[in-house]
């Protein structure tokens, strides 16, 4: 390893020759190598995977073709590879992708060790010798490389130099000038010229957090790392770092922002950068919507796995086996998270106001942790003085002979809190939650219950009311006497009412609307009309 004792990786974009170098100091590879592992790709796959691609075969599908090495002749017309190896001379190997190559002796500088990649671009692919779209590629698909990636940059700097044309002048004129003593003082003049240098810059400089141990990464240091990857001006809200070993061996690094994204719902949307799949440490795809699902979309994190193998499409993950063990416990992970967020209530305030849609469309879609993510779930009441409660501190408090968990829905919590479907329970001291937001009609027809607790829509035909022996037998007397008015009024209605029955939900009010126990509510009939 004394021939080239640093490992690293250079790139060299040469504007006036068109080429761009990708120069590293690795194990090189003998004359041999280069037959068999560029060669033999060169005489088997590259012709059908240029064909494939005139035909207009979707470029994303290049992993399934095995020459990902091949995907070079996308933006180049030849490529050459000079490569040395400790164990035999430096060679050449050249292609222009047509299925044949050279291998000769290589006139490239003395590498000491390891291979230069020369590519010579086509026409229209200059973007690809821009400084700035080199490192927003470094960026994105090798910025947590651990070898250093350096690129060779051009600048400019203005010098001041003595201008000697003057002194030129001078002897020009002849001895008929005077001439000025040695000793005397003369101000030269000077002029600005600008001089021209190359120089290294490394383009990898963010350092791969999550392959640390968590107990040794700072709160500093997970807020940096988060606003660089997420590209965010504010500090994320909590951060969930773990590693899994064993069968699977890959560790995650899961961050929570502060703010939901104000588009997060809508259909159409273009897809989010949001969960980052690395292999080792080398960039896969963004938005790896296999490892999450859809109600967890908020999350921003990374995922490496060193399992799966680096020439991966999106096709070829769906059908890898590792993936929805990954899947289970990245979930598992987030809502373990959440939990640790609720025992701070100031935070959790704040994350609930942002994300408690995706908790409910979660109740709606994971049946496998339903239960888990009802514990997460703050509702306003009748009795919580415009605080939320939890459903596990509603069951806590339950009166005894309580039937099951009363919730009432609406547009608003003014527009519920007086309704009269409240007023027998709030007499009997009964506290029902509000159920505001639209989507909470989703999750409740889901949940239907919670700790064996029934849930109970008091806006439903056939309420349930704990009442004494003394109570029953009043009703039904009531009932009895009231059957005539009731057919008076059916008869009256028509087909605008199903049925007109005798009510004990109410206290002051005459009369109420509800709908049937087994249909829509009258807010979930809102909803679909709208």
């Amino acid at each position: 390893m004394a021939s080239a004792p640093d490992l690293k990786i250079e790139l060299i974009a040469d504007k006036e020759a068109g080429t761009l170098t990708i120069r590293d100091t690795g194990i090189g590879m003998i004359k041999a190598d280069l037959k068999k592992r560029l060669g033999t790709i060169a005489n088997s796959g590259t012709k059908a995977f240029m064909e494939a691609i005139k035909a207009g075969a979707d470029i994303s599908m290049i992993g399934q073709f095995g020459v990902g090495f091949y995907s070079a002749f996308l933006v180049a017309d030849e490529v050459t590879v000079h490569s040395k190896n400790n164990d035999d001379e430096q060679w050449c190997w050249r292609s222009s992708g047509g299925g044949s190559f050279t291998i000769e002796p290589s006139t490239y500088e003395d590498l000491g060790r390891g291979s230069a990649i020369i590519l010579t671009l086509k026409k229209g692919q200059s973007e690809y010798l821009e400084e700035r779209r080199i490192r927003d590629l470094v960026k994105k698909h090798s910025e947590f490389i651990q070898f250093p990636i350096n690129l060779q940059v051009t600048k400019e700097e203005e010098k001041e130099v003595e201008d000697d044309e003057d002194d030129e002048d001078d002897d020009d004129e002849g001895d008929d000038k005077p001439k000025v003593e040695d000793g005397d003082k003369k101000d030269k003049k000077t002029k600005k010229v600008k001089e021209v240098t190359k120089e290294w810059d490394q383009v990898n400089k963010t350092k791969p957090l999550w392959t640390r141990v968590p107990e040794e990464c700072t709160h500093d240091e997970y807020a940096a790392f988060y606003k660089s990857m997420a590209n965010d001006y504010s500090e994320h809200l909590a951060v969930k770092h773990f590693k899994l070993e064993g069968q699977l061996d890959f560790t995650a690094l899961m961050f929570i922002p502060r703010q939901a994204p104000f588009d997060m719902f809508e259909s159409g949307k273009k897809k989010r950068n949001n969960l980052k799949l690395y292999v080792r440490r080398v960039f896969i795809m963004d938005d790896c919507e296999e490892l999450m699902p859809e109600y967890l979309s908020f999350v921003r994190g990374i995922v490496d796995s060193e399992d799966l193998p680096l020439n991966l499409s999106r096709e070829s993950l769906q059908q890898t086996k590792v993936l929805s063990v990954m899947k289970k416990q990245i979930v598992k992970n987030c809502i373990a998270l959440f939990k640790e967020l609720a025992e701070d209530e100031d935070k959790y305030k704040t994350f609930y106001d942002q994300f408690a849609k995706n908790l409910k469309l979660g109740i709606h879609e994971d049946a496998a942790n339903r239960s888990k993510l009802a514990d997460l779930l703050r509702y306003k009441s009748t009795t919580s003085g415009g605080e939320y409660v939890s459903l596990s501190d509603y069951v806590d408090r339950m009166k005894e002979g309580q039937p099951g968990i009363y919730y009432i829905s609406g547009e608003s919590e003014a527009a519920v809190v007086d309704a009269p479907f409240l007023e027998q329970l709030r007499k009997r001291g009964y506290e029902v939650l509000f159920m505001t937001d639209p989507i909470d009609e989703y999750a409740v027809q889901q949940l239907r219950e919670y700790k064996k607790q029934k849930l109970i829509c008091v806006t439903k035909e056939g309420m349930q009311i704990d009442e004494t022996d003394d109570e029953k037998k009043a009703f039904e007397e009531a009932k009895k006497a009231t059957e005539g008015l009731c057919a008076v009024i059916k008869e009256t209605l028509g087909d605008k009412v199903e049925k007109v029955t005798v009510s004990n939900r109410l206290d002051k009010s005459p009369c109420v609307l509800v709908t049937g126990e087994f249909g829509w509510s009258a807010r979930m009939e809102q909803i679909m009309k709208a």
